[in-house]
């Protein structure tokens, strides 16, 4: 079939999934303590996520990543690995891939890796064991250490996801540098992003400019510019001290979308052609009445694919003031 193009000539190559709105963490940046989660029949079924994942796949998507919520505490979900691994042997998909906050890995890493997940990134924003019990409200922190060790010993890259947090992380920035060199480890911080209901004022204390963090890294380290990509929103450095590869996500003071290759679906069959904008389309109705003739989806994606915009609006501006918040919680997009 002819590949997804958007109106700016981009090729969508990546989908990003969520396969639940639930977790077992409640960090303070993705959802509130007390969420009031979805009704079962609002979720796509895994079968359905299989029918729509795969009619992405058939349109030249090339990259899968899982999400949620906490995509590992779904029930079954192994199933809907094991459906997806067929693109992989069949050659359609190029990597399917998950991002956890890896409190489950210590379950689920040798089965994923044996259905050729090859990478994860697991979210780790402190290793202070009371600091990630305040940040996450319900994690523990060896629970996700002993995860990662479970993924490495499968053979899995790993890659750290760090939030940025002002007054929170800062103190553990070099400590966190030391910590993936020793365990060899891939490093990425991003910036914290105005989503979910938390207040305005909560979201301009936490946030932390990788502007300022590179600076600090800049004092200690010798940095050079990496050309290379992962198909996401990463941009990379090299310390030449240690040869660490680190990354920076950088929606607020360096704006990624004029390379944006990604659509997001969400676990009850909304695609949201940019994580920091409103519109989104509705693919679960076409899915759900027209369970034996693909068409109805196919023109449905089309047609959300069109009107994919140019970028976000995402702004922390001089003033004080948020810019182009969502009220919706990254929980609910899938991060």
């Amino acid at each position: 079939m002819a590949p997804l193009i958007d109106p700016f000539a981009r090729a969508i190559r990546y989908l990003r999934v969520s396969v639940t709105d639930r977790c077992d963490f409640r960090c303070t940046y993705c959802m509130a303590e007390h969420m009031t989660f979805l009704p079962k029949a609002e979720l796509l079924s895994l079968e359905e996520l299989d029918r729509m994942c795969s009619a992405f796949i058939g349109m030249g998507v090339e990259k899968l990543r899982i999400t949620g919520g906490e995509p590992l505490v779904r029930r079954g979900i192994m199933t809907f690995f094991e459906a997806m691994a067929r693109h992989l042997q069949s050659g359609a998909l190029q990597e399917l891939t998950l991002t956890t906050n890896g409190s489950q890995l210590s379950r689920f890493a040798a089965p994923l890796a044996d259905l050729g997940v090859r990478r994860i990134n697991v979210s780790l924003d402190t290793l202070d064991p009371a600091k990630f019990a305040t940040i996450t409200r319900w994690g523990r922190l060896n629970q996700v250490l002993d995860g990662i060790l479970a993924a490495k010993a499968a053979g899995m890259r790993v890659k750290i996801n760090t939030v940025a947090l002002k007054g929170f992380n800062e103190d553990e920035l070099f400590p966190l540098l030391d910590w993936c060199a020793r365990e060899d480890l891939d490093l990425t911080f991003i910036e914290v992003m105005p989503m979910g209901e938390m207040g305005e004022e909560n979201r301009l204390d936490q946030y932390w400019s990788l502007r300022d963090l590179r600076a600090r890294l800049a004092d200690r380290f010798t940095l050079t510019d990496l050309l290379e990509r992962s198909g996401g929103p990463a941009r990379y450095v090299r310390l030449a001290e240690t040869g660490q590869k680190i990354g920076f996500i950088t929606p607020l003071t360096h704006n990624f979308c004029e390379s944006c290759n990604r659509v997001r679906l969400t676990c009850t069959g909304e695609l949201y052609m940019c994580l920091g904008q409103e519109d989104m389309a509705d693919l679960r109705a076409p899915l759900r009445l027209h369970p034996d003739d693909p068409a109805p989806l196919e023109a449905a994606i089309r047609d959300a694919i069109s009107r994919k915009p140019k970028g976000h609006d995402f702004d922390y501006t001089r003033q004080g003031a948020i810019r182009g918040q969502m009220t919706r919680h990254m929980s609910h997009t899938g991060g």
